[in-house]
């Protein structure tokens, strides 16, 4: 991205609990370690959804000066550039997250939880506050749930939104297939720091999500003009403790209801070596993606080559692929 981190970001763990095993929750569990926040929850649907349908071609939107709706448009149009479908806006969502991000202008720092009796509350977690919006969520048929958010200085929905998919716990939950629906909502202080939430749901049933046993990968195969690192201090939790200054991050993301495992994955510039990564991997109980996060920031005008062997449900999954640096 090559510019001093001003912003800071909260990462939602979209988290999976089957309803037939009787787990409850967001994130937690004796299987999970203990997260500082939870923002996402998923309740496995009943079988037999309906068959993808093909994401269409999407060219860059133009820029609003509306932070909410350009935040959202932005975030379409990265999930299309990535072989995801795409969410479609909905207004119940739209009042959580507006709501969520006033309350955090009014009561700082950042989080995915409210308090009850402060100015400004509608729920104290993501699922009370999609129920008092009058969005409701179908256990019988499943669904799930995620949030992230960004605060910063910079008044743009679309740097906000390219921000929270570079910082790869928000990618897991920006880029999850099966969503259908989103919300946006954003907020500024009489000091300019501007807040911007996005909700996400699939409150029916999950939606059909890409097709069953396959990947979708961050860069995109041929994809040009990617930055070359991330401040990984500038996220919550912080997926490269020792480091601050590392990478882009690289990642593969099948279905929520998936189960994905890595047998190698790796990054090396066209001719190069190796290049030495970090595996990151979803916060929650749900492993439906992966990442890799190489330890220092790639080279400016580089072609890199990845590689990623692992399986799906148990079924092999192989792609190799290639995206250049800025």
């Amino acid at each position: 991205m090559g510019h001093t981190p001003r912003w800071q970001a909260l990462a939602a763990a979209l988290a999976v609990t089957f309803a037939m095993a009787g787990c409850g929750g967001s994130s937690g569990g004796s299987d999970s370690p203990a997260l500082p926040i939870a923002g996402g929850e998923a309740v496995a649907p009943a079988p037999g959804a309906p068959a993808p349908a093909p994401t269409p071609g999407a060219s860059a939107p133009a820029q609003t000066g509306n932070i909410a709706l350009d935040g959202r448009n932005w975030i379409n149009y990265r999930r299309a550039q990535a072989g995801v479908p795409l969410v479609a806006g909905n207004a119940q969502l739209d009042n959580a997250a507006l709501g969520h991000s006033e309350y955090l202008r009014i009561n700082p720092p950042l989080s995915h939880e409210q308090v009850a009796g402060r100015q400004g509350f509608t729920g104290a977690t993501l699922v009370e506050r999609l129920n008092a919006a009058g969005y409701t969520l179908d256990r019988a048929r499943g669904y799930a749930t995620g949030e992230v958010i960004s605060g910063t200085s910079n008044g743009s929905g679309f740097f906000m939104a390219e921000e929270l998919i570079t910082a790869i716990y928000h990618r897991f939950v920006i880029f999850e297939p099966m969503f259908q629906e989103i919300g946006t909502g954003a907020t500024t202080s009489s000091a300019g720091y501007h807040v911007f939430t996005a909700d996400f749901a699939s409150h029916y049933g999950f939606g059909p999500g890409i097709a069953r046993g396959a990947v979708v990968t961050w860069p995109f195969n041929g994809q040009t003009g990617v930055a070359r690192n991330f401040f990984s201090d500038t996220e919550q939790p912080d997926p490269v403790p020792d480091l601050n200054e590392v990478g882009y991050p690289v990642s593969v993301h099948a279905n929520i209801d998936a189960a994905l495992a890595v047998n190698s994955f790796t990054l090396r510039p066209r001719g190069g070596s190796e290049v030495p990564v970090l595996r990151i991997a979803p916060l929650a109980r749900d492993k439906s993606a992966a990442s890799i996060v190489p330890l220092q920031p790639l080279a400016a005008a580089t072609t890199y080559e990845v590689n990623f062997n692992g399986t799906v449900n148990g079924a092999a999954v192989t792609r190799a692929w290639s995206f250049t640096t800025r």
